[in-house]
């Protein structure tokens, strides 16, 4: 019989972030059955050895290579074997009640394929964490700043949803990954992340996948975590640059 709930984190050189991280899940859901999952992308930072002696309960995959977040995500969910798929980034620390309420969620919305949760700052502010499918009138405003300088226009913000306080729960198009709950049948149905998308928009991809296949995408603002905004792509722009 499968686990209730598999943890998959792709993790590269946030050591101290992900440790945060760990504690949290290891602090707040202790009571359910779950399985941990962390990709560690060859970091330089001792990441891999801090799991393995303060985690020994995490299953660790320590790859020789970065194999970016596609790549490495798809390693986890292969390796995962619970009937849902929590895709965390190390620097996301899990808030008390929060994954039972997007577990609470799944059952609410029978077609849901994927629920994200409110994702706040450490100060507690929320961030705008969900997007719509970007069309050319909405690429328009954002190149234009028409956007920025009027973000709560359902009109110029239509994009980012800046016209929205994230206090509700809806149907979105795309939540960020950061944190976000798959459903196991629904991944099967649209297969894992796109590794032509090595780092970004392969999150996009798979919500737009989700929807054509009929599945829904969901908010809920009940379940709530803390996220480091920049913590783990700050490491990856770095990466690009320097390799271009």
């Amino acid at each position: 019989m499968p686990r209730l709930l598999s943890i998959c984190i792709v993790n590269w050189n946030t050591r101290d972030y992900l440790r945060a991280c760990l504690r949290s899940i290891r602090e707040t859901i202790a009571h359910l059955d779950h399985e941990t999952i962390v990709v560690d992308n060859a970091s330089a930072d001792g990441s891999a050895a801090m799991v393995a002696e303060e985690f020994p309960q995490v299953m660790l995959i320590a790859n020789a290579d970065n194999l970016k977040y596609a790549a490495g995500n798809n390693q986890a969910l292969r390796a995962a074997t619970g009937a849902s798929k929590l895709l965390l980034n190390p620097d996301v620390v899990l808030k008390p009640g929060a994954v039972e309420e997007l577990l609470a969620a799944l059952d609410r919305h029978p077609k849901a394929g994927a629920v994200a949760p409110r994702l706040v700052h450490p100060d507690g502010s929320p961030q705008l964490s969900c997007r719509t499918f970007p069309d050319p009138p909405a690429l328009a405003y954002e190149a234009l700043g028409l956007a920025r300088l009027f973000p709560h226009s359902r009109r110029f913000g239509a994009y980012r949803m800046s016209w929205w306080a994230h206090d509700d729960e809806r149907r979105v198009d795309q939540p960020m990954a950061s944190a976000l709950l798959i459903r196991a049948a629904a991944l099967e149905a649209v297969g894992l992340f796109d590794e032509d998308f090595p780092i970004f928009f392969n999150d996009v991809d798979l919500c737009r996948r989700l929807l054509d296949a009929g599945w829904e995408v969901w908010f809920t603002p009940r379940a709530e975590v803390i996220h480091h905004v920049g913590a783990s792509t700050r490491q990856v722009r770095r990466a690009m640059i320097a390799e271009s």
